[in-house]
């Protein structure tokens, strides 16, 4: 013990001598500015402030705005409700620093660690390990809002480096359920012959005017790429797939290429056609998230355009599903992902919310009021019988192979990626829960991962709805999925 005491004691000593001099220092307008900079970082605030600037943009900034939120939380919750009650310690007292500096509320909860330097950190590294331009950019205001808590009084030195070292600790930790994305488009190993578009002669481009978060019409980017397309719009009286099929049989084979501007929703309809057609797809990302876009590396209008004009494309899988036991027999291509179960339930309901609210709060509620009122699904999967919550299917192999599979190494492994889980076990979805919580689904028994290039599903209880790529699909109660290897030419640079 006291050997302890002794680096603590020395600690004490330097945190005293570090706020004297802090206090020491003249009066300037920079006191004034340091204290509105400490109150307006109280309850994260101005790191709330910060994260809705990023948001506005999708992408890269969008995703560091939500990892630096993540990392706000998870470090105020160490700091504020781990730290302070295990390591009470007293503030210094107002007297150490001049009357001008002190906050009108101090606080009075325990000086260790600093919860204000804390969320700093974990924000400002959240955000650097997805924007680095960024985070480089916060990183002053961090530090400043760090140390106007010694300038003001309300913490010793140390407190905020231990503040500090918490919240980095914790934006490193978001990195164990969430992935950093490599940035780099998936690989395929097929090749694909696709003809030169010079501005987009000969190609039927769909573009859908409401993609897109804030419903941005990108109707204008498909003219600077492709000027000599002929562009049509989704007919809300009939089905994408119908819709283009119809076009190119009126065009008696004139039409060389589709294009499509749109979500991942659109885009996998188009590309539906396209691959029935055996035309090659050439795409412009205007969806909210644009996975697929991602994953092949199409990221701007710029990318198509060049892609298009000098005839570079590859060949990539696709996802088929048949589905049969309802009204009709029916066949989907998808893109990205299938499901059945809770997630086709969180569309219909999402649906029917957006026509009130935005579209990110109706697909919380949705996701809530689905996952609550779920019901086991007693299915046989391939032969064997067994009962779930709910099954995913992936075009692909996804990564990583725990919760949230967020992104594709490759897009030609003839694969598909089964999740589901189980609802044959007691408690399973509690079991679940803490499996993600402390991410260790691989070690789980009620959740299963597996690559397989065929899954024949089917219900042995009533009819359900498949959904593919975000869009709720057919009715019935039989589903095989298949892999289809190199089903579609995507123009790519």
């Amino acid at each position: 013990m006291t050997h302890l005491k002794r680096p603590l004691r020395q600690v004490g000593r330097t945190d005293r001598d570090l706020v004297r001099r802090s206090a020491a220092l003249p009066r300037t307008r920079a006191d004034d500015v340091l204290t509105a900079l400490s109150r307006s970082a109280n309850k994260s605030r101005l790191w709330w402030g910060v994260a809705a600037v990023l948001a506005v943009r999708k992408g890269t900034p969008r995703r560091a705005a939500l990892r630096g939120v993540a990392a706000i939380a998870g470090a105020s919750a160490v700091a504020n409700l781990a730290g302070k009650p295990l390591f009470p310690r007293r503030r210094p007292a107002a007297e150490e620093v001049p009357e001008h500096r002190r906050l009108v509320r101090r606080p009075t909860s325990s000086s260790f660690p600093s919860g204000h330097s804390a969320s700093a950190a974990a924000f400002t590294t959240a955000v650097a390990m997805e924007f680095p331009a960024a985070g480089l950019a916060i990183a002053p205001l961090a530090a400043a809002v760090a140390y106007s808590r010694v300038h003001t009084g309300v913490h010793w030195p140390s407190d905020v480096g231990a503040g500090a070292l918490i919240g980095i600790g914790i934006a490193g930790a978001t990195r164990h359920w969430w992935p950093l994305q490599t940035g780099q488009p998936a690989e395929t190993a097929h090749r694909a012959e696709a003809p030169l578009m010079h501005d987009g002669e000969d190609m039927l481009a769909l573009v859908n005017p409401k993609s897109g978060v804030d419903g941005q019409d990108p109707t204008e980017d498909v003219r600077y790429a492709w000027p000599k397309a002929t562009i049509v719009y989704p007919d809300p009286s009939t089905d994408i797939r119908t819709q283009l099929a119809d076009e190119i049989r009126v065009r008696q084979g004139s039409v060389r290429a589709l294009g499509v501007a749109g979500g991942d929703g659109t885009v996998a309809a188009v590309a539906s056609v396209a691959a029935e057609h055996e035309l090659p797809l050439a795409l412009i990302p205007a969806g909210t998230l644009n996975h697929f876009a991602r994953d092949v590396g199409v990221r701007s209008v710029e990318d198509a355009d060049e892609a298009t004009e000098d005839g570079k494309a590859v060949g990539i899988d696709l996802g088929e599903v048949e589905v049969s036991g309802g009204a009709g027999d029916a066949r989907r291509w998808f893109v990205n992902t299938a499901s059945l179960g809770g997630y086709p339930e969180m569309v219909r309901i999402r649906e029917r919310l957006q026509q009130r609210h935005p579209k990110w709060p109706s697909a919380a509620l949705a996701m809530a009021r689905s996952l609550r009122h779920a019901r086991p699904l007693p299915v046989r999967l391939n032969g064997s019988e067994t009962s779930v919550w709910l099954i995913f299917v992936g075009n692909g192999t996804y990564s990583p192979k725990g919760f949230a599979p967020s992104s594709r190494p490759a897009l030609d492994t003839g694969m598909l990626d089964v999740r589901y889980l189980r609802a044959d076990l007691p408690y399973s979805r509690a079991r679940f829960i803490l499996a993600v919580v402390t991410n260790s689904l691989h070690a789980s028994h009620v959740y299963r991962q597996y690559d397989l290039p065929e899954l024949d599903v089917e219900l042995l209880d009533g009819n359900r709805r498949v959904a593919t790529d975000g869009e709720v699909g057919p009715l019935g109660n039989r589903f095989v999925f298949r892999s289809r290897p190199s089903a579609l030419a995507i123009y790519r640079r």
